[in-house]
């Protein structure tokens, strides 16, 4: 026997945090909602009986009890009541953590209240409409993921969709430029898991000769072609009932394409020169740096199996994208290189970590994983200072075409300025900001397809923010 609810839904709020719950509560007043505010999971639960919620938004770390417990204790009461958790200390362990404890949805701090409002609407309708929490237990639920670090919402974006997805068994395509770790994600993907017992098999599809690849794939009866002095099974064997990851997919030649878009199909192949179908069970997470739909408009790729494997679509972010991480991963592997070296860990002084921090990184953490080992080794004390660098980091030619560009831009904005106050106009400040506002806005559009969530977060902004500035700036067309 279900719980009875009030005429309106009721939305509960529980954070510690007094700012939180009044921008929710406040977001929320035009809402037909009943809205109550916690500042503890337990006082909320002593509402439980009396006040029962329709859904629940809660913080992760509270003082007395943390979010995760208390969803747990909300689902002892009533499985069916939709949580919705947020945290301002997002990482891959709290995400998933969160999905397998079966919450409606995750959502990091600092948030868009658009965003959080839509979620808890959605809250409500799942609630009223009688559906159950989303998610499913893993089979490994101890396990705990590997260390992918990062606070930047683009990598908040990542932790989430692998909370959601980890646990399904549905096909990933994770996109991202070299470098960037979609090996690491595609492994966590992985080890979070109902497979993560059965093998993780990866192949990098560019690095194999056309002639070799299709072995490799569905492996090869004893003498099928020259040199074939025995019977092979391939990756896809290998990898039943595990996962396969198939690394640099748009490399792949098209008619591998077509037997591979079979596999996936059927989950049955022949290997080379066999006459004997091999049934198989695996996940493929495969991964690309490159534009897949130009691949596909090129006629290098095909359509069909573009759709098949961009089921869920996982875009790691550039290293440049999220630079408020790059202290946070200089730190790590700085730790890491030293202890798997055997070698005094070395600091970074502030100076180094602050102009690390502003390098584009054309190699992304590949290349960051790289400098500090370089450090570890060659640094003479045991703090890291700017004479340590590398010349090829302190002078680098990319660099300075940057900033010569910098510079003729600058030229460009102080010759305007001075003939806009030359002829007497004022509200020189007001005329800039609105013109250099609308060329930024203009390029994130661009950048993410006129994709505002997007653009918003290419900007550094939220998208109220966003919005506001292009109603302002009468750019809605």
């Amino acid at each position: 026997m279900g719980i009875k609810q009030e005429i309106n839904p009721v939305v509960w709020i529980v954070d510690d945090d007094a700012s939180i719950r009044w921008v929710l509560e406040t977001a929320l007043e035009d809402k037909p909602y009943v809205v109550k505010v916690f500042e503890s999971p337990l006082h909320a639960l002593k509402a439980l009986d009396s006040q029962p919620p329709t859904v629940v938004v809660s913080d992760v770390r509270m003082p007395d009890m943390d979010g995760l417990t208390f969803m747990e204790a909300i689902h002892e009461k009533d499985k069916k009541i939709p949580v919705i958790i947020m945290t301002a200390h997002a990482d891959l362990n709290t995400a998933v953590k969160s999905f397998q404890s079966k919450a409606f949805e995750y959502l990091p701090k600092p948030f868009d209240i658009d965003e959080a409002i839509g979620l808890v609407d959605r809250a409500v309708k799942r609630r009223l409409s009688g559906g159950v929490s989303r998610g499913k237990r893993l089979l490994k639920a101890e396990k705990q993921p590997l260390n992918i670090i990062g606070v930047a919402p683009a990598m908040q974006e990542v932790f989430r969709i692998l909370g959601r997805v980890a646990q399904l068994d549905v096909t990933v395509l994770i996109n991202g430029e070299t470098g960037t770790g979609k090996e690491l994600v595609a492994q966590a993907l992985h080890e979070l898991s109902p497979r993560a017992d059965a093998p993780f098999v990866a192949l990098n599809t560019a690095a194999i000769p056309r002639d070799l690849l299709e072995s490799e794939l569905f492996g090869h009866e004893k003498g099928s072609f020259t040199g074939a002095h025995s019977q092979r099974i391939g990756r896809f064997e290998e990898a039943n009932g595990g996962t396969l990851f198939l690394d640099e997919i748009g490399d792949m030649p098209v008619d591998l394409q077509t037997r591979l878009l079979r596999v996936l199909n059927d989950g049955v192949f022949y290997r080379v020169g066999g006459r004997t179908p091999v049934t198989t069970d695996v996940r493929i997470v495969a991964a690309t740096h490159q534009n897949m739909a130009q691949l596909v408009r090129d006629g290098k790729f095909r359509e069909d199996l573009l759709y098949r494997l961009n089921i869920i679509r996982i875009k790691v972010p550039a290293l440049r994208e999220r630079q408020e991480d790059i202290p946070l991963l200089l730190r790590f592997y700085m730790e890491k290189e030293a202890r798997a070296l055997g070698l005094e860990e070395k600091a970074l002084s502030p100076k180094v970590e602050q102009f690390l921090s502003s390098l584009p990184w054309p190699g992304n953490v590949r290349q960051l994983k790289s400098l500090c080992t370089w450090l570890t080794i060659m640094a003479p004390d045991k703090t890291v200072q700017m004479e340590d660098l590398p010349l090829e980091l302190k002078h680098p030619t990319e660099t300075q075409s940057v900033d010569v560009g910098s510079d003729q831009w600058e030229q460009g904005l102080q010759q305007w300025s001075e003939q806009f106050l030359q002829s007497g106009r004022e509200g020189l400040h007001t005329c800039a900001e609105a013109m250099f506002e609308k060329v930024l806005i203009n390029a994130a559009l661009k950048a993410s397809h006129n994709h505002r969530q997007k653009a918003a977060i290419l900007l550094g902004w939220g998208r109220n923010t966003l919005t506001r500035k292009i109603q302002s700036l009468g750019l809605e067309d």
